[in-house]
């Protein structure tokens, strides 16, 4: 085997008995070679069929978490309602899985999230303030959609309700828009 596809291996193998995201940069550090070696081994991977993710904190082993549901919502806010997005669908039981544009040029862009408590919502803020990025909602009109995963009906619908409460959910376009 080479030293490459067992490297490779290897990343299988971090990646699986880690508990948090593993950053592209940590595993560099771990294997010694580059950063950018590591993005190309997980490229590799995912046409391997292994299904690893890029979250906003680092690379994660797709994992369908049982008895979990999963449903897509509309949201539309600007920016300072965000971190109210994420923390309703967590603190209701949710896990953020995705994010969703439909972008004029590329057609539909979709980010990983896999914000599951409100320790992930504040990483990912965190991070969005450091690197002084814009959400994906920015490019259309803060429009989007979220791939959300629910233990129960009950739980979907409790964070649909609060949603709408907060004027976050996007159901339908305002009689002044049409």
């Amino acid at each position: 085997m080479s030293p490459s596809a067992k490297r490779r291996e290897q990343i299988v193998e971090v990646l699986q008995s880690s508990c948090e995201p593993v950053s592209a940069s940590n595993l560099a550090k771990r294997f010694s070679v580059s950063r950018q070696i590591i993005v190309g081994d997980i490229a590799l991977l995912r046409a391997a069929d292994h299904e690893i993710m890029a979250t906003p904190r680092g690379y994660v082993l797709a994992q369908k978490r049982p008895h979990q549901q999963e449903y897509i919502l509309a949201c539309r806010h600007d920016q300072e309602k965000l971190p109210q997005e994420l923390y309703t669908v967590v603190d209701n039981g949710g896990a953020l899985i995705d994010v969703i544009v439909e972008h004029p040029l590329y057609g539909q862009i979709s980010g990983s999230l896999q914000i599951h408590s409100r320790y992930d919502a504040d990483a990912f803020l965190h991070k969005l303030a450091k690197n002084e990025a814009n959400p994906l909602c920015a490019l259309t009109g803060g429009i989007h959609l979220h791939t959300i995963s629910c233990p129960t009906e009950e739980t979907y619908q409790r964070i649909l309700c609060r949603l709408r409460e907060l004027g976050i959910l996007f159901e339908k376009p305002d009689e002044s828009e049409t």
